[in-house]
Parts: structure tokens; C-alpha cells; sequence
């Protein structure tokens, strides 16, 4: 485990298109993480660009958007890469594919949420639904910040790391 105190530490969000929650997730750590963490998310299969509403919602709370990119999780595979920490899939498609060998084995965990990109239905709807993902993304993303990191065994991390993402009242 790094040093808390020497570099931040540098987390991946995974999802299958990097559109909506993986873009969401980047944003709100890079945000909430206030220089301790430094995020970063990209899909397996991306889409080549941000979904409109996810821009949209994090435009109007606050987030700067300039540079948010769907790219391929193969950036973060090879050895020019920066040195990832953690990696969250918050898909369950990409949970269930084969990843990349990352370079200094991150720790990993699933903290799966619906897709509001696959809303159908009024555009209210839609908004909603990416609303109430990135309600639970701030909330699991809130929960893991508070982590005392540096005081917790690499076992017990894990173990609470998996929590978060299976915990739905940390999500409500």
C-alpha cells in the first residue's frame, strides 16, 4: 500500500462503453478526493464519447468537464501508464470480463450500478436516472474517501472496498 502521504493515490473506474458512470465516478473523486486521490475511468469497449447528459449533470454540479475522454481501459495496461492503486468496475459487464494485467496489482472491487444511459423513456426520466446514479456514486465514493487507509490491513481495505460496492444502504 503506498504511503498516504507521499503521492496520491491513483484510482480506475471501468465500465464497458467509459460514457456515463465511469465518467461520472472520475469526476466526483477527482473532486471529493481533494488531492489524496487522483481518478481516472475508461471501458473495454468505449463508446468514443461522453454521453450528453452525463456532461450535462456534472456541468451543472459543480464538475469541470475539460478533458473528460471515453477511451479504451488499454491505457492503463501498459508500462507508461501511471501506476494505479485501486480499480473499480461500476459495470457489471466489465466486472465479468477479462481485464488487463495492471502494472503493480491494484487493489480491485465491483461497485456495480445500473446504466442510466440504458434509460428509456422522457428525457426527465432519463435525467433522473443519471441523477440517482450520481447520488450513489458520491455516496460509495464518499464512503471509500473516508477509509482510514494508511490504519487498515490490505485484507480488512479489501474487504471494505467490496462492501461499498454491495452495500445499498451506503447507495440510498
Amino acid at each position: 500500500m503506498p504511503d498516504q502521504d507521499a503521492k496520491p493515490f491513483n484510482i480506475l473506474f471501468l465500465c464497458t462503453g467509459n460514457s456515463a458512470r465511469s465518467i461520472l465516478a472520475e469526476a466526483i473523486m477527482n473532486e471529493i478526493g481533494g488531492g489524496l486521490f487522483h481518478a481516472y475511468s475508461a471501458g473495454s469497449f468505449p463508446k468514443g464519447e461522453v454521453h450528453p447528459m452525463a456532461l450535462d449533470l456534472l456541468k451543472k454540479s459543480g464538475h469541470p468537464v475539460a478533458g473528460l475522454r471515453s477511451k479504451s481501459w488499454d491505457e492503463f495496461a501498459g508500462a507508461d501508464a501511471p501506476p494505479l492503486d485501486f480499480i473499480f468496475t461500476v459495470c457489471d459487464n466489465a466486472a465479468n470480463e477479462v481485464c488487463p494485467i495492471w502494472p503493480g496489482k491494484p487493489m480491485t472491487a465491483h461497485w456495480g450500478l445500473p446504466d442510466p444511459a440504458a434509460v428509456e423513456g422522457s428525457e426527465v426520466e432519463q435525467r433522473l436516472a443519471f441523477a440517482e446514479t450520481y447520488r450513489m456514486l458520491t455516496n460509495r465514493i464518499r464512503a471509500f474517501t473516508s477509509l482510514p487507509l494508511k490504519a487498515l490491513d490490505e485484507l480488512t481495505l479489501q474487504n471494505r472496498l467490496r462492501e461499498i460496492g454491495r452495500d445499498q444502504s451506503k447507495a440510498s
